[in-house]
């Protein structure tokens, strides 16, 4: 079964890694970072379907993330140049988007998702597989990547007093965003400099 979400990962890697070599050969600003890609491993699949009382024949069409993958930004504005990149492809559907950047969860928890189906030919035809994407900055993804850590070791009952200094973290690495943002046009002059060199 998860052998076609294996391939849906790699190929939304190539396309989206392509995506920054253009960039890179117009000399031009990416907007990717970088790209991770995973296919969650069977037993926090059968986790959530058990939490979430998920019927395994219906994992497929209602498990929307056993394919993710994760595009890092270097600013917040780069995030809406990808989702708007994405859009407007004609090799997928957006199925849903979630934009908790302007609408940030409880947690501090920042990032923009995009549920998405993908073709992905198999050895027994074509199928429409359904797939997270993953866009945040390189400072949301420091935190987003800590606060999962700790959300596995508290087994989701992170402690009221780190949940707090969580909360604080997550609101200082927005603020550097938004300052790096304001020297962004700085930022990207010396790096184009540094490219030349």
């Amino acid at each position: 079964m998860l052998a076609p979400y294996t391939q849906v990962v790699e190929e939304l890697k190539v396309k989206l890694k392509g995506i920054r070599k253009q960039f890179e050969y117009d000399s031009r600003h990416s907007p990717i970072e970088f790209i991770t890609g995973r296919v969650k491993p069977i037993p926090s699949i059968l986790e959530k379907a058990e939490n979430r009382k998920i019927p395994l024949e219906h994992i497929e069409r209602e498990i929307q993330d056993i394919a993710g993958v994760r595009v890092v930004c270097q600013f917040v504005d780069d995030i809406y140049t990808v989702v708007e990149m994405i859009r407007a492809r004609k090799d997928l559907t957006i199925i849903e988007e979630k934009d908790y950047i302007s609408a940030k969860k409880e947690s501090g928890y920042r990032s923009y998702h995009l549920i998405i189906e993908y073709p992905v030919e198999t050895i027994d035809g074509m199928k429409k597989l359904l797939a997270e994407i993953q866009i945040r900055t390189l400072a949301m993804n420091f935190w987003a990547t800590n606060e999962h850590s700790l959300n596995y070791k508290y087994k989701g009952s992170i402690p009221s007093e780190i949940k707090e200094r969580l909360q604080k973290a997550a609101e200082a690495a927005f603020k550097l965003d938004e300052e790096m943002s304001m020297i962004k046009h700085e930022v990207q002059e010396a790096q184009r400099m540094f490219h030349r060199k």
